[in-house]
């Protein structure tokens, strides 16, 4: 059995360390993270854009300062235009700084620290291509669900829910879409951008800065993944265990068995000659008296005629144990061999005809010596074909 604990213990070990590590490694695939600043350490590349009124008569201007590192740019808006407008843009491209949709979809929010001078109210727009009525060669037919957020002076972190946003109403109207088709998908983004509002300051320099620009969101695959591995790992291993505990201590209780002979050999015992009388009288005792429940230390004194030390002085000299351990071992050693033998022996029965009247003293006695109960032992040790 030692052989088999330390196995199994070894098993066990290396189980929770892989186990371990492929729930690290699954959790850190689960849940993504992908800076878009600094722009040289973007998963997606990008490049920076600018539009303002300018292009249909207005005088809003816009002017950026950084835009790789992080985002830093100034705009005035003109408060004559009839639709002010003054927006920055970070377009995906690819190697060649062409438009390029990215697939977004695993990402559900958008992080970033922005600083505003003075206090401004911004719109954040996602730019989608609708299958019903987008170009995917003009982004200016896209969908562009957004959101609004407030810029302090001070810098603010500012968390954007990805998955729901809002397409401005006039935008249904203009592609004759109800406005119950809210739905819309981030596996094709061309850009995000940001853009002014109506409550925006006219007439004076605003500034926005914007750093630590991160996306996260959550992929639950690698998680179920290793979950249904894990379990059915697990439940290899436990089986593993449950069938190589029962072969070890199947084995270990037949080499029990086997080493318990010479003290089963009572009926040998009792016909083997000793030179000392007394010796002969007291291990006959045991080998044809065991059964008997009311067998005790005094019991056999007073029939032998012999005291009570001397007749654990001759079994310890003759076997190793006092007049109690060996009546024990007596009686186990029997009642395993009639459970390893006997199909349809009743435990009770058994205990009682090995010379013990209560059952859980028995139980108790059997598990203290053979490290399983009955019950166990007669399943482990079916009947020999022999008996």
């Amino acid at each position: 059995m030692l052989l088999f604990y330390r196995k199994a213990m070894l098993t066990i070990t290396c189980g929770l360390l892989i186990s371990l590590a492929l729930c690290y490694f699954a959790w850190k695939l689960a849940f993504l993270h992908s800076p878009l600043l600094p722009a040289e350490e973007s998963k997606y590349p990008w490049i920076f854009t600018t539009t303002s009124d300018i292009y249909w008569g207005g005088k809003s201007t816009i002017t950026v300062d950084e835009d790789r590192f992080s985002i830093d740019y100034r705009f005035m808006l003109d408060p004559l235009a009839n639709n002010t407008t003054a927006s920055a843009a970070i377009v995906f491209v690819d190697q060649d700084n062409k438009g390029k949709l990215v697939n977004l979809n695993g990402f559900e929010k958008l992080k970033f620290n922005v600083k505003c001078t003075p206090a401004n109210t911004l719109a954040l727009a996602v730019f989608v291509p609708d299958e019903r009525v987008s170009k995917l060669d003009d982004v200016g037919t896209f969908r562009f669900p957004l959101t609004h957020f407030a810029c302090q002076p001070n810098w603010t972190e500012v968390v954007i829910d990805l998955r729901h946003l809002e397409t401005p109403q006039w935008w249904y109207g203009q592609h004759n879409l109800n406005l119950s088709q809210t739905t819309y998908d981030l596996t094709k983004v061309a850009k995000i951008s940001i853009s002014n509002t109506f409550q925006s300051p006219k007439s004076v320099e605003s500034r926005l800065q914007i750093n630590e620009l991160n996306i996260y969101g959550h992929n639950w695959f690698y998680l179920y993944l290793v979950g249904g591995l894990l379990i059915t790992s697990w439940g290899g291993i436990i089986f593993w265990l449950f069938r190589a505990h029962t072969s070890a201590l199947t084995n270990d209780l037949r080499e029990r068995l086997q080493k318990d002979r010479p003290v089963v050999a009572y009926q040998a015992l009792s016909m083997e000659p000793h030179k000392d009388k007394e010796s002969s009288a007291v291990l006959r005792l045991m080998a044809t008296e065991y059964s008997n429940p009311e067998l005790s230390l005094e019991s056999a004194a007073s029939k032998l005629s012999i005291s009570r030390g001397k007749i654990n002085e001759i079994l310890k000299s003759e076997l190793g144990y006092t007049f109690t351990t060996y009546l024990n071992r007596v009686r186990l050693s029997e009642a395993a061999r009639l459970l390893s033998e006997k199909d349809a022996a009743n435990i009770a029965e058994i205990a009682y005809l090995v010379g013990y009247k209560n059952v859980s003293y028995f139980n108790k006695l059997f598990k203290t010596e053979y490290g399983c109960t009955p019950k166990v032992f007669k399943e482990v040790c079916p009947p020999n074909e022999e008996g």
